[in-house]
């Protein structure tokens, strides 16, 4: 058993040294990917005479971060299409403002505080309810 386990061995460390050395088979030339494209020269830039912005004042845009990402999440008081005014007129919608939309990511927008009840139901663990407890508040 001894010399059978030295004889696996050493066929086993041949083949992995065997598979360190390069003979023709793999050491073929291979094209450059550098050669493949020429490398433009480099230019200066032209000169566009920028001057650099004087501090304090209003930026270019004229608009904020903020307003701008809310006039991108949420548009203007955008026309309803023909088929969105006949849904909307079927289901009584004609009391609704037609400018929602751009309302209610205004910064004015009232937000109901639903509480720790509602985030403890909403976060509760799956389950078909058989160990469900009710705690009720200081009690």
């Amino acid at each position: 058993m001894n010399r059978t386990t030295a004889i696996v061995a050493a066929s086993i460390l041949a083949t992995t040294l065997s598979a360190c050395g390069s003979n023709n088979l793999f050491s073929r030339d291979r094209p450059d990917e550098f050669a493949v494209s020429r490398q433009a020269p480099l230019v200066v830039p032209p000169d566009f005479s920028l001057t650099p912005p004087a501090p304090g004042t209003a930026r270019p845009g004229g608009e904020s971060t903020a307003e701008q990402t809310l006039r991108a999440l949420f548009g203007g008081a955008a026309p309803r299409s023909a088929t969105e005014s006949s849904i909307i007129g079927s289901a009584d919608g004609q009391r609704g403002d037609p400018g929602i939309r751009s309302n209610v990511g205004s910064p004015d927008t009232q937000v109901v505080d639903k509480g720790l009840i509602t985030r403890d139901i909403i976060f509760a663990p799956e389950g078909d309810g058989r160990d469900a407890q009710a705690a009720i508040p200081g009690a």
